[in-house]
């Protein structure tokens, strides 16, 4: 990974690539925050710039033999620690590096959420266990193999188990020589204080929205203004932006169902209101839930349209040509009530109730709730 393959950020790449030239190395580097601004691969590409043997106009080289073993994620000084799943008796992270790995190279921008789905984790949380604390420390204090640091890079620390945050505090009061810890966080006020303290803390900041579109149109086939209006959209995350991307045929019929109940509940259309609860009783539960997070976006988004600020709202151009009509019927009167109410349903089919029931019941509350 090179500092040129990770999306904007320059400013944090200029403050990492300092410290190596300038030999201030610290211990341990925190990297915090947002998720979708480049934290992990900013990691990679630091501790690869550290180890490559012909640093040259601020980047690896991408060519000598250390940068060769970066390149595929095996360079034997460079170890990984991550949230994972108890799948058998010994919990630790080396037994999912192959999929790590994997995930990395695929696409280094990636979130918690597809990282579980990638190891079929079956809903669980995943956490890094009392254990691995251990085999970070074994790993630490044996020599190096080939390059002049030893990194170790933890992902997500925030999801350490209570022994194994610790554990680790010990290690960044007293590390090996040599050593350099990148923590990459977002969610780093969930971390030890004490953890925190001991390592120099930088915050990588939202990605600009020139970059996320300049970022798009390489990587989707995307008009100049397809890529503008998803880059606004994603609030600095090309994570974000990706989902959208993927998900936009979905979301483009989210809101037509959206248009739809809105519609018929606030004309009180009897007839309408049941073919809508027949069409989102076929969706699947899945779907159900995500239609129902999405018309609470689009709740909000009206709410706040009627602010008369622009640059606050996250909305598609056919969203916003619906919203600019709807927005004066959610208002301070009633917008706890309608969130609410979707927030209530949105529990009830996760946990498994009729959906035509609560969808009609739905479609039912919101007659009253538009008319305040």
């Amino acid at each position: 990974m090179l500092f040129r393959d990770v999306y904007g950020q320059d400013a944090v790449k200029q403050t990492l690539i300092r410290a190596v030239d300038e030999n201030r190395v610290p211990h341990a580097i925190l990297l915090s925050g947002s998720q979708g601004t480049g934290k992990l691969p900013l990691a990679i590409a630091f501790a690869q710039y550290i180890c490559c043997e012909n640093r040259h106009d601020g980047d690896s080289c991408g060519t000598c033999p250390s940068c060769l073993k970066f390149n595929k994620l095996i360079h034997p000084d460079l170890h990984f620690v991550f949230p994972i799943t108890r799948s058998s008796d010994s919990v630790l992270c080396d037994n999912f590096l192959p999929q790590w790995r994997s995930n990395i190279l695929e696409d280094p921008y990636f979130n918690l959420d597809q990282w579980m789905s990638k190891i079929d984790s079956d809903n669980k949380q995943g956490l890094i266990y009392a254990n691995e604390s251990d085999s970070i420390a074994h790993k630490l204090n044996q020599k190096t193999y080939e390059a002049e640091y030893k990194t170790m890079i933890i992902w997500m620390p925030e999801r350490f188990h209570e022994v194994c945050s610790n554990k680790i505090l010990k290690i960044l009061e007293e590390p090996p020589a040599k050593t350099l810890f990148i923590l990459v966080s977002e969610d780093s006020e969930r971390l030890l204080t004490t953890i925190v303290s001991r390592t120099q803390r930088i915050f990588v900041p939202p990605l600009d929205e020139p970059t996320l579109a300049s970022a798009l149109a390489s990587r989707y086939d995307l008009n100049e203004t397809e890529c503008k209006e998803i880059s606004h959209i994603a609030n600095g995350s090309f994570i974000m932006a990706k989902e959208i991307v993927q998900t936009s045929d979905e979301s483009k019929e989210y809101f037509e169902l959206f248009v739809q109940v809105m519609r018929d509940s606030y004309s009180r259309n009897a007839k309408g209101m049941k073919t809508w609860t027949d069409d989102m009783a076929r969706l699947g539960r899945k779907r159900q839930i995500s239609f129902l997070q999405y018309a609470q976006r689009m709740i909000r988004e009206n709410f706040i349209l009627n602010l008369k600020n622009s640059s606050l709202n996250y909305m598609t151009n056919f969203e916003n040509d619906f919203s600019v009509r709807f927005s004066p019927f959610v208002n301070e009167k009633n917008i706890w009530s309608l969130l609410s109410e979707l927030e209530s349903a949105e529990r009830h089919i996760e946990q498994n109730a009729q959906a035509k029931l609560v969808f009609f019941d739905l479609a039912l509350k919101l007659i009253m709730l538009l008319k305040r």
